[in-house]
């Protein structure tokens, strides 16, 4: 058995958690199968899985081998679709990653838009509020809303974002309008917990001018935080994709505009290598082109 078969044999192994699973989609007999793992662990000379009677788990040299061993079948895979001239027509599955409230905004019509495009074409969304690894969690393109390190991906910026203020037409009514950052000791502030929650908001397109902040109202999600801004209670921060359609319906109105910081950038991201598949390069041009064009998106190039 060749060494390309076999780490494909050990990959559907831990991916399907056992031997006798594995086999029964690589339609092959389970000794077959133990065989291929056990001549593996022979050829590198060190144990990839520990195996009980219930359990099947990877040993350190075993998880290491397997991220691996997914990336050099993938270029495999990629190297006889480029030969296939497959690369004029993607196909097969993307997964696509970004902040979950973006992502369910403007990613996921994008992605829907893009799946009518390319019929042959599968897509996993991935929408949570983290930074993920692309390499180690097996993602194909990331919508990142934020000034990126120093790496080694590929990054296209297809807009940007503004840090709004924002409060109800009530609010004003019964509170007045802040006229500069200081006057928020005055206000009622909704806070939220992790972005924007920080007791101390900066103004200015540096971020120079720093307000203290005391929030009687904390909540933990942006829609909380905006059903609270809308029902007239306080002012809280936002970025504005997420309060684009209230501040268009009038629920919502921005203030202090002239001390916004600068606008955030939105970058799709994914892994450089020697090359890029088609189905990532379709999917990058093709979100750009949309995101750039998308309410609350500032488009730049």
């Amino acid at each position: 058995m060749d060494r390309w078969q076999a780490m494909r044999i050990f990959v559907q192994v831990v991916e399907c958690g056992g031997f006798a699973p594995a086999a029964k989609i690589l339609h092959m007999s389970p000794p077959s199968v133990t065989r291929a793992i056990a001549r593996l662990e022979e050829i590198i000379g060190t144990r990839l899985l520990v195996r009980t009677t219930r359990s099947l788990k990877l040993t350190a040299a075993g998880e290491g081998y397997a991220a691996d061993c997914r990336r050099i079948l993938a270029e495999i895979a990629e190297a006889e679709a480029n030969a296939a001239g497959s690369f004029t027509h993607p196909a097969g599955l993307l997964t696509v990653t970004a902040p979950a409230l973006f992502g369910r905004i403007h990613v996921l019509p994008v992605v829907l838009d893009f799946l009518d495009r390319y019929p042959a074409m599968q897509v996993k969304t991935v929408f949570l509020d983290r930074v993920t690894n692309l390499v180690e969690e097996g993602l194909d393109v990331a919508v990142r809303i934020a000034a990126l390190p120093a790496s080694g991906l590929i990054a296209r910026r297809v807009g940007s974002v503004r840090q709004v203020l924002c409060g109800s037409p009530d609010y004003f009514a019964r509170f007045g309008e802040p006229k500069e950052p200081q006057d928020l000791a005055h206000h009622r502030i909704i806070g939220r917990e992790g972005l924007f929650g920080h007791s101390e908001w900066l103004f200015g397109r540096d971020g120079s001018i720093r307000v203290p902040i005391t929030a009687r109202l904390i909540v933990d999600t942006n829609d909380a935080a905006i059903a609270a801004a809308v029902a007239g209670w306080g002012l809280s921060r936002f970025q504005s994709y997420q309060v684009a359609p209230e501040i268009e319906a009038g629920r919502l109105k921005v203030v202090l505009a002239d001390y916004e910081r600068a606008p955030v950038p939105i970058h799709i991201v994914h892994a450089e290598g020697r090359m890029v598949s088609a189905r990532v390069r379709a999917f990058v041009d093709f979100a750009g082109d949309r995101l750039r064009r998308r309410a609350g998106v500032n488009a730049e190039a």
